[in-house]
């Protein structure tokens, strides 16, 4: 792992990009010599607005607290939002691109300007919707990040996650979730 790792998280108000900015965090956070931060950036946004959430993940404390502009991991949760904002502004060029999409990789590779940065994508719509009855990709976006960087094992995220969505959720909406995980692991692909 480098040394700050800083994540851009691209999304729509209501689609749980902050929370998943924040489980991330929160699953992180008990890894040893490890330092996160999570936060958002919206203002009075009305339910489908495009809204940013942030995460940085070091192995040293982070005095940083200002947006992150230049990430090292771009997540987009809404496809729709690809033809609205510029989802690679700033990106470093060894950033990594994680996509909620059915669209074809290679035609959001040309329409950004992407060059040989590597892209991955899930259909984490799907996935939500099968298994938890709604369409919000927050938890399968989550794992598919954890898998393609490998901040932690999946046995280990699985567990964490499952003790942090306890303290919110109903046991069957955590059971819910898990499948969620299970499946974002095994269908999150490299483009």
């Amino acid at each position: 792992m480098k040394d700050t790792i800083e994540i851009r998280w691209h999304g729509r108000a209501g689609q749980g990009v902050v929370t998943a900015a924040v489980t991330l965090a929160d699953v992180l956070s008990s890894e040893e010599d490890i330092h996160v931060q999570a936060f958002p950036e919206f203002g009075a946004e009305k339910r489908g607005a495009p809204i940013l959430a942030f995460n940085r993940i070091s192995k040293k404390p982070i005095r940083s607290h200002s947006q992150v502009y230049y990430p090292d991991i771009v997540v987009v949760t809404d496809p729709s939002l690809l033809s609205m904002v510029d989802v690679s502004s700033g990106a470093k060029n060894d950033a990594i691109f994680l996509m909620n999409t059915t669209f074809d990789i290679s035609l959001i590779r040309e329409k950004l300007s992407l060059g040989d940065k590597k892209i991955y994508s899930l259909d984490a719509y799907t996935i939500a919707s099968d298994e938890l009855g709604k369409a919000i990709p927050n938890v399968p976006m989550v794992t598919a990040l954890v898998k393609v960087t490998g901040l932690m094992e999946i046995d280990k995220f699985k567990e964490r996650i499952r003790i942090a969505l306890s303290k919110k959720l109903r046991p069957d909406v955590v059971e819910k979730n898990m499948r969620t995980i299970d499946r974002a692991f095994k269908e999150v692909k490299q483009g």
